[in-house]
């Protein structure tokens, strides 16, 4: 199985700091990595190497079977447009509408009719629960609507792969656990790869250990996810610029490592 993203040795300073010294690891399709580490640690870092918006100093990057790191600007607007991005606190639009935001992309960047869009747009907003909220404003809207709205936006293009930046950062724990469910929804009913940076442990787990699946009656269900399928979301913790530890929940809650236990208490 082909990996969506793959890191081989990429290493980047800023000057005398090192961020990151040859970090490698795989992302495969359908599957999900939850990026921990403490702040400065290089988690956003990794995201913007992805989009091709910082490069590194060396080693290699590769998304979708392209290697980006030696990408001109121009080829590598082909990549960004399979890439979906869900910034902090979702980063919408303030004089635009909800359809508006989550359409943006299509509007401005392609040449489908707007029914078409408009179409897509409702497709997106429903499946995060929002398909009455197009008309309105993001002032009209809560945190968790917010970023619902959001992740939706970042549903639009049909992406292949999600970046997740601090999703449910400042929000309540109940307002995250919906912003929780979509992730895992767009995970396991969408086969959407993703990648998550986040330093809310209670999401990372909750994410990680809950998997969606379809009843009869065509509802959504969260529950609890089987052993067999623990690996399809991973951690990565990065620590002094390199890879602390990867594996499943199981294995990192196991972890007698100092660092990872002062870390997880």
């Amino acid at each position: 199985m082909t990996p969506v993203v793959a890191f081989d040795k990429v290493s980047l300073a800023f000057d005398d700091h090192v961020v990151l010294q040859e970090i490698s690891f795989a992302l495969l399709p359908g599957r999900l990595k939850i990026f921990l580490g403490a702040s400065g640690s290089g988690k956003s870092t990794i995201l913007r190497l992805i989009l091709g918006l910082l490069r590194p100093d060396s080693g290699a990057i590769w998304v979708h079977g392209r290697r980006v790191d030696q990408l001109s600007e121009s080829d590598l607007m082909p990549i960004r447009s399979e890439l979906g991005m869900v910034f902090q606190e979702g980063a919408l639009f303030d004089s635009l509408t909800v359809r508006e935001n989550v359409g943006y992309r299509l509007y401005e960047e392609t040449r489908q009719p707007i029914a078409e869009i408009d179409e897509r747009v409702r497709e997106v907003l429903g499946f995060v629960g929002l398909g009455h909220y197009g008309e309105r404003m993001p002032s009209e809207l809560s945190g968790g609507q917010r970023r619902r709205v959001a992740i939706a936006r970042a549903l639009t293009a049909r992406p292949r792969t999600l970046l997740y930046d601090e999703p449910t950062t400042g929000l309540d724990p109940i307002t995250a656990l919906t912003v929780d469910a979509e992730i895992i929804k767009l995970r396991d009913l969408e086969r959407v790869s993703s990648i998550i940076v986040t330093h809310q442990l209670r999401d990372a787990f909750y994410i990680a250990t809950h998997r969606a699946t379809t009843s009869a009656g065509g509802e959504v269900v969260l529950a609890a996810v089987p052993p067999e399928a623990a690996h399809e979301t991973e951690f990565i913790m990065l620590k002094d610029g390199g890879i602390g530890f990867e594996g499943t929940a199981a294995e990192l809650r196991a972890s007698a490592d100092p660092y990872l236990r002062t870390f997880l208490s």
